[in-house]
């Protein structure tokens, strides 16, 4: 809080409301969609190891990790820029192309750094409804006006775990005009499964208006690490060259990073644990009469709406599960009041989850 004769901050800074993360003090941490196979060995053997070149600046230009995340995806190493955790390359963004006047636009349920980033530098965020906790592509395309910049679809999105479909993905980038930046924020693609989705690489190729963006905190489980990226055209990667801090992106980081992309066997082991421990606790939820939304991420919307007096109080059910040291995301910021957002952990943390919701709905 500025003091009333002290210095004060650009107009607009007051009104954010400052991101909250996920509580992190309980035995069974669910509230942050952390990855539930923790990091790979070979990036905790990698990060051991960089101890001894603390005392080294890291490269500035990432090549090792580029180099490693253009191998794993079949990208061009020239057009990916690292930094900070996912949110820093979202800063990036909005900072380089929107300001007082301009509008950043994004669906109703999206990634609260949206809003945030844009107030930020004084821009306005825009909202357009979704459709069953699904971006809508008509909804957003209507809420573009002269003064946008920039369009954030999360796909797929937290915290609705919904997704759209790479015909509709691109069918908002046609209906976009060409001065107005697309970026498909792609943080949870390596858990899709879906033969009709893309991450949006394929329109980062064809088109100079569109990136996507990508995080080592989720399959890959590096949060405190850390570790973002985004791949766009040449000249959107040279601006965020232009702005982004000359070391961004730690040694550890660096090391860490590039052996869990090259972690193909522990990837793939971390997806199938998802889905089956995402399928079992969904089933498990619903028999007990709530709601679980569909989700295709590794969490789920599990919606309170309905039941009896008492029980209805998705909040209530949030303190209970904290007294039993269970950690759970609470949804008011996203307008969702009464919906709690469960992570999928271990096979012993989603039984546990699902035992106390089943006690709470009894007691």
């Amino acid at each position: 809080m500025s003091q009333p004769n002290g210095p004060q901050p650009r107009p607009g800074i007051l009104d954010i409301a400052a991101y909250v993360g996920g509580e992190h003090q309980g035995h069974i941490r669910l509230a942050s969609n952390e990855g539930a196979l923790g990091p790979s060995p070979k990036a905790m053997e990698a990060y051991a190891a960089a101890a001894s070149t603390l005392h080294r600046y890291p490269d500035g230009g990432s090549a090792a990790l580029r180099g490693a995340i253009a191998k794993r995806f079949n990208l061009d190493a020239d057009r990916i820029v690292c930094g900070a955790g996912s949110d820093e390359i979202i800063s990036l963004l909005i900072r380089s192309y929107a300001g007082p006047g301009d509008e950043v636009l994004y669906s109703q349920y999206g990634f609260l750094m949206y809003p945030i980033g844009a107030k930020s530098v004084g821009a306005t965020p825009v909202t357009a409804p979704e459709d069953g906790l699904t971006a809508s592509v008509d909804n957003l395309l209507a809420r573009v006006t002269p003064r946008t910049r920039l369009v954030f679809l999360a796909n797929p999105n937290n915290p609705t775990g919904t997704y759209l479909p790479a015909s509709e993905v691109a069918r908002l980038h046609a209906g976009l005009p060409p001065d107005v930046i697309l970026v498909i924020d792609a943080a949870y693609a390596e858990y899709m499964n879906k033969d009709d989705y893309t991450a949006g690489e394929e329109l980062v190729e064809r088109f100079p208006n569109v990136v996507m963006t990508r995080t080592f905190s989720k399959i890959f489980a590096l949060g405190s690490l850390r570790i973002g990226w985004c791949y766009g055209p040449a000249g959107i990667v040279d601006v965020l060259n232009r702005v982004r801090g000359p070391f961004n992106v730690s040694n550890a980081a660096h090391v860490a990073g590039v052996a869990a992309v090259e972690d193909a066997e522990f990837l793939d082991r971390s997806r199938r644990h998802n889905e089956q421990w995402r399928e079992w606790f969904s089933a498990t939820v619903r028999e007990l009469g709530l709601t679980v939304h569909p989700s295709v991420t590794n969490f789920v919307l599990v919606d309170f709406k309905g039941q009896p007096a008492g029980k209805d109080d998705a909040e209530a059910a949030r303190q209970f599960l904290k007294a039993r040291g269970i950690l759970v995301r609470q949804m008011p910021s996203y307008g969702l009041p009464s919906c709690l957002r469960v992570t999928i952990g271990t096979e012993q943390e989603m039984r546990a989850v699902a035992d106390a919701l089943r006690d709470f709905l009894k007691a």
